[in-house]
């Protein structure tokens, strides 16, 4: 089963590749149209039922400094529910949730007005566009390594850092040791500052939880 599953990442990672050979506004487009399909299903990635997502978003939470947060944004939010248990747990921040596929968002506007999470939702492409304002809680999770290549990570990098106000911190959640890669633009940022790092290994899938903070 392990080669089998390395043997589809590595299709899955090649194809991201290719599509990030082409200029960022087509590469966004691209995108979109891939995670429209994958989104004809509710929850193709199994975030709201997996027992390894619930156990990912409380190791996550666990790894946000306990301070009062006004603005929270979660890049790549897919149907919202890491999203609203953000907002669960912060309830007196602005919490944005940011993605590419509009299928998406329209299943997590249900699922915040479900829960009663004080949530705005943004179909953007973060190769190209952000959303309004600065933040003083970034997320990215399980998003660098569909850019494909290092300059549309390097994009990203620059945009989410944009995001930050100063003094705000940024969370980067991602496949270990694939994150070794994929956080080299974050690490030579001369804005931004690594604190600390989670690396999770006693799962059957190993992922590093990386905190970052804004220099100025």
């Amino acid at each position: 089963m392990g080669r089998i599953r390395n043997f589809f990442d590595r299709l899955h990672r090649g194809l991201f590749n290719a599509l990030s050979l082409v200029p960022p506004e087509q590469q966004g487009r691209m995108l979109r149209l891939c995670f429209e399909s994958k989104h004809r299903r509710p929850d193709p990635w199994h975030h709201a039922v997996a027992p390894y997502e619930t156990f990912k978003y409380a190791t996550t939470l666990a790894c946000v400094p306990p301070r009062p947060y006004r603005r929270i944004a979660d890049i790549g939010c897919s149907e919202g529910t890491f999203t609203c248990r953000v907002a669960q747990v912060h309830p007196a921040a602005e919490v944005v949730g940011v993605d590419i596929s509009e299928r998406a968002l329209t299943r997590a506007r249900t699922r915040a007005a479900e829960s009663r999470a004080r949530i705005t939702f943004e179909a953007l492409d973060i190769l190209t566009q952000i959303p309004g304002g600065t933040f003083d809680l970034v997320f990215c999770a399980e998003l660098l390594y569909y850019l494909g290549r290092k300059g549309s990570v390097q994009l990203a990098c620059d945009r989410v850092t944009a995001l930050l106000e100063p003094g705000g911190l940024l969370i980067l959640v991602h496949p270990w040791p694939e994150s070794r890669r994929l956080y080299g633009p974050f690490d030579t940022n001369p804005l931004l500052a690594r604190h600390c790092e989670n690396v999770v290994t006693d799962s059957h899938r190993p992922f590093a939880v990386t905190l970052y903070e804004r220099c100025e």
